[in-house]
């Protein structure tokens, strides 16, 4: 069975829409996008290695509009992500079938994507596509998260865990400080979430 890893770069509060531009994504008037850009300039060595370890090309999952970003962007850039162009991206949308992209394939609901989860053991990246991670965490199909918060509050954007995140417990795998206050950490579903009395 495929994992499903969940990467994003994310806000103290939250905020994952945009990080990599200005352009990337301006829906609901959000004007912060970019706001990654400039801790990747002093970014240090041990944290630009854990990236390349996690951006390691394997096959994507992606909501339309990642999909779409990703499609005009990466063919003209795949020297910057080596083998992006050789994985098999995976797109879920009711309304896009087809693309240019190589080795573009279409889902359409949660079934084809629990089908494509039972149909190997090749990991599925998930990078952006907030909605579709919000459809994940529902229906608990998310096997791994891969998280890199930034020391930045946002207030507004779209965020990464919305209202229909289920109760779940993760165990924190590895983690890493960079030396600009970007927290790199790894999380892998441990089932249930436990309660008690504190001192009890």
């Amino acid at each position: 069975m495929r994992k499903i890893i969940v990467q994003e770069f994310i806000t103290l509060d939250g905020v994952m829409q945009a990080p990599g531009g200005p352009d990337e994504d301006t829906s609901s008037g959000f004007k912060y996008g970019g706001w990654t850009a400039p801790y990747f300039h002093s970014a240090d060595a041990e944290a630009g290695d854990l990236m390349q370890k996690w951006m390691k090309s394997t096959d994507l999952l992606l909501g339309r509009t990642t999909f779409e970003i990703f499609a005009a962007y990466w063919p003209k850039h795949a020297d910057m992500w080596p083998g992006i162009m050789d994985v098999t991206k995976y797109c879920v949308s009711t309304t896009l079938e087809k693309s240019d992209w190589s080795n573009s394939v279409f889902l359409k609901t949660v079934d084809d994507i629990k089908k494509l989860k039972e149909s190997g053991d090749a990991d599925l990246q998930v990078i952006g596509s907030g909605n579709l991670c919000q459809t994940l965490f529902k229906h608990d199909l998310v096997d791994e998260m891969r998280l890199m918060t930034f020391p930045i509050t946002l207030g507004t954007g779209k965020r990464l865990f919305g209202e229909g995140t289920i109760p779940s417990a993760f165990k924190m795998t590895s983690n890493l400080i960079s030396t600009n206050g970007v927290i790199f950490a790894s999380y892998e579903r441990a089932g249930e979430v436990k309660t008690g009395t504190v001192g009890a």
